[in-house]
């Protein structure tokens, strides 16, 4: 029994020695990263800081055993090594200034358009919490693991700071037109410079877009975020073919929003409708009482998904030209609507309709270098292929009633009853001409201007469709309800000189108008189009929101926003 006893306490003993040895060990190396005064602290943070840079450049962002990444590395590194890897943000236990401002700006960035969590906020609340919060016990305030930790954090959220600020999050592409789509390193050290000159906030503004639009969505965003409902609503499938499935999760959905009164049982038609009527309402979009697919994603669309689109629209400015030209004509074909903008004041607003989720207006630039009154309309190949040659297959007479002309190559008129139609199917060999006429789909006015998809502006014979609050119904061409207003304006500035020679070509597109002729004038200054597709814009100081009938914001957002860019723990 006392050999077992001396035993046990033989094991026990080497168990104890092996524990103490660990811990000693453990606090040799909290030793090397605590520090006994200020200026030893600078002197360990900064051989961190070169440490722990060169390691996140050789593991593709990866600073520690911590699941930390870094998104620019190389530029970091970098800038330390510019400064002699000397802490940027801190100084001898202490944040500077401008490190107390750049967390602060990190903290609330959605005010740019940005998320907090993409530059590392949740861990650098976690330091600087234990730093606050810090007793001569856990000694955390002269840790200089912690402090090098926060300032390469800092650092690598300033960099992504000033190139989602300067370029945005999207991908350039042909319609692009600024011109520095690559920042050089030489330029973020510059712009590292000017926060110690003129501070972080100013630095931050320079960056932005000088565009009207921007600024005025970018005013509208704190109201958005001060009212913003984070609630999970129920979504409804569309399309969907279990049709009481459909009308369960309408019902449920319409009760979350408070259109319809809580009840257990399934709505009928009649209640469902009610409901429905009063969301579009509520929506500003067509008021039928309807499900439809519009309606449906409406009502499935999040106030963080509502973010995610503000973001979006605001990285779509920064793609834009730095300087936009002193006058030209913008369309939005989300909203449906038109402006001519000359030096910053519009001038002059108008309804349009844009094309069907099919047959989409393109996103494009160009200039307007032609009038031309009671147009011809020669539908495109994708119209001819898709549209007119199944009916006129079905019926000749359809060309006819629809006052279309079949032109072969010679330019001679062909009748329809004379062609062997089941030799075509995608293609035939001969022109679809409408000519002019107030029946014409052109309307009685085009305005021309170059681009690859065939798309113009023009006048409608189809304009009560202007009364809809959903206008997404063309071809891919723009109806402009104002086209008077829009062809006159034009006009009147289409002189170098006196406004008079502009009201003279008014007279004369006034009388080819009377007289139900065919002109074309060549503008002496051609003026700008912007077609773009924005799904939200500030207005007063708010936001208004509109239809992402083309489902462009939804692509983007699942393919460039992922899981980092939420509002969450706002």
């Amino acid at each position: 029994m006392r050999t077992q006893r001396l035993k046990y306490f033989f094991f026990a003993g080497i168990l104890v020695c092996f524990f103490v040895l660990i811990a000693c060990n453990n606090n040799r190396q909290k030793d090397n990263t605590i520090a006994r005064t200020p200026e030893e602290l600078q002197e360990r943070v900064s051989g961190l800081i070169k440490k722990n840079t060169a390691r996140a450049l050789a593991e593709n962002g990866k600073m520690d055993d911590s699941t930390i990444v870094l998104s620019q590395a190389r530029l970091v590194k970098f800038l330390y090594e510019k400064k002699t890897y000397q802490p940027l943000w801190c100084e001898k236990e202490t944040w500077v200034p401008a490190g107390d401002s750049l967390y602060n700006f990190i903290r609330n960035s959605q005010l740019y358009g940005l998320f907090p969590e993409v530059y590392h906020v949740s861990q650098l609340k976690n330091i600087r919490e234990k730093f606050f919060a810090d007793s001569l016990a856990t000694g955390d305030r002269t840790n200089a693991a912690l402090w090098s930790q926060a300032d390469i954090l800092l650092t690598d959220a300033l960099v992504q700071i000033i190139k989602d600020v300067k370029l945005g999050r999207l991908p350039q592409d042909s319609i692009t037109l600024r011109k520095d789509s690559v920042l050089s390193d030489d330029f973020y050290l510059q712009l590292f410079a000017s926060i110690q000159q003129s501070g972080l906030e100013k630095m931050i503004q320079s960056l932005e877009p000088n565009h009207k639009g921007y600024q005025e969505l970018k005013a509208g965003i704190k109201n958005f975020l001060d009212s913003a409902n984070y609630k999970t609503f129920t979504r409804v499938p569309y399309p969907e073919k279990d049709i009481v499935k459909f009308k369960k999760a309408l019902q449920m959905r319409l009760t979350e929003g408070g259109f319809m009164v809580p009840d257990s049982m399934l709505a009928d038609s009649t209640q469902l409708a009610e409901a429905v009527k009063k969301f579009q309402k509520r929506k500003g979009i067509t008021v039928d009482g309807r499900a439809g697919e519009g309606t449906v994603r409406m009502l499935n669309v999040t106030d963080e998904e509502k973010f995610i689109r503000i973001a979006i629209s605001l990285d779509k400015y920064k793609m834009l030209p730095e300087k936009m030209p002193s006058r030209y004509i913008w369309v939005n074909t989300s909203a449906n609507q038109l402006a001519v903008i000359d030096n910053d004041e519009v001038k002059l607003t108008s309804k349009v309709i844009c094309g069907k989720p099919k047959t989409r207006t393109p996103v494009l630039t160009s200039n307007i270098n032609e009038l031309i009154t009671y147009p011809q309309w020669v539908p495109p190949p994708s119209i001819v292929s898709k549209e007119i040659l199944p009916a006129v297959k079905k019926n000749p007479g359809y060309l006819e009633k629809k006052g279309f002309s079949l032109v072969d190559s010679k330019g001679n008129e062909v009748d329809p009853y004379t062609v062997d139609w089941t030799k075509y199917t995608k293609t035939m060999p001969y022109r679809v001409v409408q000519g002019s006429g107030d029946a014409n789909a052109l309307g009685i006015m085009k305005f021309v201007f170059s681009n690859k998809y065939s798309v113009y502006l023009h006048d409608t014979n189809q304009r009560y469709l202007f009364g809809n609050a959903m206008r997404s119904l063309s071809h891919g061409c723009v109806r402009v309800q104002e086209w008077e207003r829009l062809a006159f304006y034009i006009l009147r500035n289409d002189s170098l000189h006196s406004g008079n020679r502009g009201y003279a070509k008014i007279d004369s597109v006034k009388t080819w108008l009377r007289k139900k002729q065919k002109k074309s004038l060549v503008l002496r200054n051609p003026i700008p189009v912007f077609i773009r597709y924005f799904t939200c814009e500030g207005q007063n100081g708010n936001i208004l929101f509109f239809d992402d009938v083309y489902s462009e914001d939804k692509q983007l957002r699942e393919k460039y926003f992922g899981s980092k860019y939420t509002l969450s723990g706002l």
